[in-house]
């Protein structure tokens, strides 16, 4: 009998335990900048709220004020239990590398840079792929054959995007000038609308009719400064069309909020795997937003030529120079 009732005890503490592990608290620290921010960090938050929507589970949140805070936020999560945890941001890199291997049992995830560790599944995506459909869309709609682009912090992901703009817009028409400009070469460059607003009048005083912002929530402020001058903005990352109606001609989405979504949802069915994940315009990582905030500026005519360089894009025969791997931009 005693044997009996130990093996019993064991049984109800294993489904215990299995029932504890079931429900596992997702988990998800954004970036500097606020959940609410308009563009990388609010794709995210999309993204959890369509899983809470789905499934009726709860993400814990937590949202960073300074980097320097990464490193406590995930360690803190990982030792109550939480699972996946998802770290928004390649700043967040550095933390995560460190953390990672002092929970191996723990599923983490990283969006926008690799951390290679046997339990972290790490999302990155062929911007330059998306950026080439924004440059061809920015110089269709250019009437002055000038085009701008803000960048927030001088890196490799921001010269990526630009240098698919530019041989989207050449694409366009070989005759088209291409500003640019970098908001600075810290993670502050993404928080700065007042910068962005500077540079974009900027290029704006220098003739650019279309200016595209990869700058985060310095972005903001170059969607601003666009409307206020009566030129047309061109947003990233989340749909930013309906922060200036008619007057942002598209968004160029990094689909943060799939791969935020996909995160949880295969760590709740059981198969979440590790390792990186590669998404482009074909594996629908990246896209472009036609909406009635922008419709009446996109032509058929644009709209056929951008969809026809998805597809060639999405085939091969399209091929859009990668600066990470191929080298400088030739553009």
């Amino acid at each position: 009998m005693r044997r009996v009732k130990s093996c019993l005890l064991t049984a109800v503490f294993a489904a215990a335990l299995g029932t504890a592990s079931a429900v596992a608290e997702p988990a998800i620290v954004y970036s500097v900048g606020g959940k609410f921010d308009g563009s990388f960090n609010e794709s995210a938050y999309s993204g959890v709220t369509r899983y809470q929507e789905e499934t009726g589970v709860m993400v814990r949140e937590f949202a960073l004020e300074r980097d320097s805070q990464s490193l406590q936020a995930l360690r803190n999560l990982a030792r109550r239990g939480s699972a996946p945890i998802v770290a928004i941001g390649f700043n967040q890199a550095n933390a995560l590398s460190q953390v990672a291997p002092d929970f191996p049992e723990t599923n983490f995830v990283i969006v926008d840079m690799v951390v290679d560790q046997p339990n972290v599944r790490s999302y990155v995506f062929k911007e330059h792929e998306g950026a080439y459909i924004g440059g061809l869309l920015a110089a269709l709609a250019s009437k002055s054959g000038t085009i701008g682009f803000v960048g927030g912090m001088d890196i490799p992901i921001i010269r990526r995007f630009l240098c698919g703009y530019k041989q989207g817009a050449l694409a366009a028409d070989p005759d088209t000038r291409v500003l640019f400009n970098m908001a600075g070469d810290t993670p502050a460059a993404f928080t700065d609308p007042l910068r962005g607003g500077e540079l974009a009048i900027s290029q704006i005083r220098r003739g650019a009719d279309v200016i595209i912002q990869a700058a985060g929530g310095t972005g903001i402020g170059v969607l601003q400064a666009a409307a206020d001058a009566g030129v047309l903005g061109m947003g990233t990352d989340s749909n930013q069309n309906g922060l200036h109606p008619g007057k942002v001609l598209t968004s160029i989405r990094k689909r943060v909020d799939n791969a935020v979504h996909d995160s949880f949802l295969t760590a709740e069915n059981g198969s979440f795997e590790p390792g990186i994940q590669v998404l482009g315009l074909k594996e629908g990582g990246m896209d472009w937003v036609l909406d009635d905030n922008n419709r009446d500026l996109v032509t058929p005519q644009m709209q056929a030529a951008a969809d026809a360089a998805v597809a060639g894009i999405a085939d091969g025969t399209v091929k859009v120079h990668d600066v990470v791997t191929d080298g400088t931009c030739p553009f």
